[in-house]
Formats: C-alpha cells, structure tokens, sequence
C-alpha cells in the first residue's frame, strides 16, 4: 500500500520526467521550452488527466486524496516554483549591479514612464470596459502591465540575448516595473482585502518601500560582506551560502508582503560586486534551470482550461488591445537607450510576455471574493488572468524566438518611415 511520502516522491518524479520530455519535444523542433512546460504541467493536473479515472497504476494510488490519474500539486512544487522565480530574479540581478543601475536611473526612469503609462493606462480603460468598476479595472491594469521578469529572463539567457544592448533596455524596465509591482500589490492587497481599507494600504507600501530601501543600503554597504562570505575554496560552501542569504532574504520580502522576485533581484546585485560571479553562474544555472522549469510547470499544474470558455472573449479583446501596446512602449524604450531600429524592435517583441505577477494579481482577486470583489467577478478576473498570461507567455516567447523573420519585415519600413522624415524635416 502505497504512503503519503511514497505517493509525493512518485509526483515529483513524474513531475521531471514530465518537463525532461516536454523539453526534448521542444528541442526538437526547435521551440522555447517554456510554452511546453506550461502545456504539460495543464495536462497533467487535475482538471485534465485528473478527471479520467483509474484505479491505480502499478498497485499504487498516483495521488494520496483518490485515485485519478492526475499530479498533485505537493508542498515540494509549491516551494519549488517559488525557488525558481527567486533564482530566476536572482541571475537577472547578478547581471544588472547597482553601478549600472545608477549609471542608467535616467533612462530607466523614462522608459519605465512610457511602458507604464501605455500599458498601466490601456490597462485601467480595458478593466474599465470590461468590468465596469474601478477596483476590477485596477487589478485588469496590473494583470496587463507587468511583463513576466522570469520568463523574460530565461528567453534572455536561452537566446544569448543577454550580452546584447537591447537586454539593457529590457532589464532596465523590469527593474522599474518590479519596483512599482511592490508599492503596487499593497495598495492592490489593501483596498481587495481590506475593502478600500487606505490606512492599510499607506502602512503596506511604507513597509514595501522600506524593505526595499533596507536592500538598496545592503547591496551599496555590503560588497565587501558578500564578498567575504564566498571566499571559499569549496563549491559545495559557495552554493549553500549563496543560496541560504538568497532565499532567507527573500522568504523574509514575501512575509512582509514584499514580493520575493524583487528581494532576491537585490540579493544578485549584492553578489554582483563580488569577484565570484561567474562562480555562481556556473555552479548555479543547473539549479535555476530545474526549478526555473518546475515554475512554469507549476503554472500549467493550477491551471483549470474549463474557466477559459467562459471568457475566452475578454482573453482575446485583451490580447488583440495589449500586444500592440507593450510592442510600441518597448519599442520607445529602446530609442530612449538610444537603440538601432532593429535592437528597439526586439525590445518590444521581449517586454510583452506576462506571466508571474499577472498570476498574483489573479490569486488575489480570489482571495478578494466576497470581500473587497464580488464572487463572480473575482472568479472571472482570475480565469480571464490565467488565460492571458498562458497566451502572453506562447505569444511573447514565440515572438522573441523568430524575432530575426519579424525584424526582416519591420525594421526596413521602420528606417524608410525615418529617413522619409529626416529628409522632410531637413527640406
């Protein structure tokens, strides 16, 4: 008779066999591997192969609650997909240290501006149009606005997009938008559970935007600490300490209601200063890879397909309004970097994968249900969340992945369209 702790190790095998396939599968036809761990981590949940029924499979129940064929989501693949978003942030900070944040506050600052003000305000109009009440149209901006830093990231890194210029300005406005994603989820989290509660809300982002200002004064003081704490001979060391600060700091961000994506984006610049970069990008990347691939799993495991019949309409209105948006604003981006046409094209082909935060937003809109938000409304924000950013994260990683097609296309009709206006303003 099978066990509880039996039954969970069969989930977490099933769990890497399952994405070891769906990245094989991917690599063949030479696709992203981030749709097909998605994709398969929907099919093996228990909205999909869950409501077919079998009796065991090799003399063992495959989940401890019954016995459909499902993969249940265990506190390992809950705390897995948590550790592969803060790896996920963690590289991305490893790359982007303070220096260069501060050397580029000014061009950060306008292009965040822009990306926020196209895409936070089509938002508010879209929510608006489709929901009819503010606080909706609040949590319908937010859902719309933010870009996915994990997915983003792993594209970056998978495509060699990294050591490029337009990874500057992409990265640069991740960092804006995971910055005003924090002051964002408390006043979201106040006024959805603590129905419009302001007071909550003012004490949440004072607690936000001092956590962040305590990790801000950790990475400028503390290089020569982090620096200390690597000076190990033992790779074993470096890892654990790396990822004992890593996570410890991050844990304690998401209990003070601080996002963990933008503790352990500090903790990586922090080491960023060090001399051991390229020591923890090497002896790190395979454990951001497993778990980075068992976040996007996660996604696919919670994911009910049935909801998205129901408003498959919003789904798509949002899809068809929003795409167009974050293609422009990053597009803009990359001229405010002083970018080619060609470079502020792919900026904008980058920034418009959603996929994390979207997925708070939506958690706490059910969160909210009978409080803060009607039931169904809650109920079809959430699905209409879910939907999108599955859509989002094919759409935008599919669009990085044959940026070279697209470009051929746009960037000639983009240079003739300058050089026509070059020439008028000349004349």
């Amino acid at each position: 008779m099978a066990t509880a702790e039996s039954t969970a190790l069969i989930d977490v095998g099933v769990l890497f066999v399952a994405v070891a396939v769906a990245g094989y599968l991917a690599n063949r036809i030479n696709q992203s591997v981030i749709p097909f761990y998605i994709l398969v981590g929907m099919l093996l949940g228990e909205h999909v192969l869950g409501t077919v029924d079998f009796p065991a499979l090799l003399g063992m129940d495959l989940v401890p609650h019954g016995s459909d064929l499902a993969l249940v989501e265990t506190d390992f693949i809950y705390v897995g997909h948590e550790i592969g978003i803060v790896l996920l942030l963690f590289f991305l900070g490893l790359e982007f240290n303070l220096g260069r944040l501060l050397a580029s506050k000014e061009r950060i600052g306008k292009a965040g501006t822009v990306d926020l003000a196209i895409n936070f305000g089509v938002g508010l109009v879209l929510g608006y149009a489709l929901f009819g009440a503010f606080l909706p149209a609040f949590l319908t901006a937010g859902i719309v606005y933010i870009s996915s830093s994990a997915i983003i990231t792993k594209s970056l890194l998978d495509l060699g997009w990294i050591a490029n210029d337009e990874s500057d300005a992409m990265l640069g406005t991740l960092v804006f938008e995971d910055l005003f994603i924090a002051v964002y989820l408390s006043v979201a989290t106040a006024l959805v559970l603590g129905s419009g509660d302001v007071g909550a809300a003012l004490g949440q982002i004072g607690i936000a935007v001092g956590f962040i200002l305590a990790l801000l004064l950790l990475v400028y003081l503390g290089t020569e600490w982090f620096q200390r704490g690597l000076d190990t001979d033992s790779h074993e060391f470096v890892v654990l300490r790396a990822l004992g600060v890593t996570l410890l700091i991050a844990g304690a961000a998401l209990s003070l209601g601080v996002s963990e994506a933008v503790a352990a984006f500090f903790v990586g610049m922090a080491f960023s200063s060090t001399d051991h970069v390229h020591d923890l990008e090497n002896l790190l990347e395979p454990l951001r890879d497993a778990f980075a691939a068992i976040f996007f799993f996660w996604i696919g495991l919670v994911t009910d397909p049935s909801l998205f019949l129901g408003v498959a309409g919003l789904i798509a209105v949002a899809v068809i309004a929003t795409t167009p948006t974050k293609l422009v604003s990053g597009y803009l981006g990359g001229r405010i970097y002083d970018l080619s046409e060609r470079r502020s094209v792919r900026v904008g082909l980058g920034m418009s994968t959603r996929g994390e935060f979207s997925l708070i937003i939506a958690s706490l809109a059910l969160q909210g249900a009978g409080t803060g938000l009607a039931e169904g409304v809650a109920a079809d924000i959430y699905a209409f969340a879910v939907g999108y950013v599955l859509v989002m994260s094919v759409l935008g990683t599919s669009l990085m992945q044959y940026a070279d097609r697209i470009e051929s296309v746009v960037v000639p009709r983009l240079e003739a369209r300058a050089g026509t206006q070059a020439q008028t303003g000349g004349d």
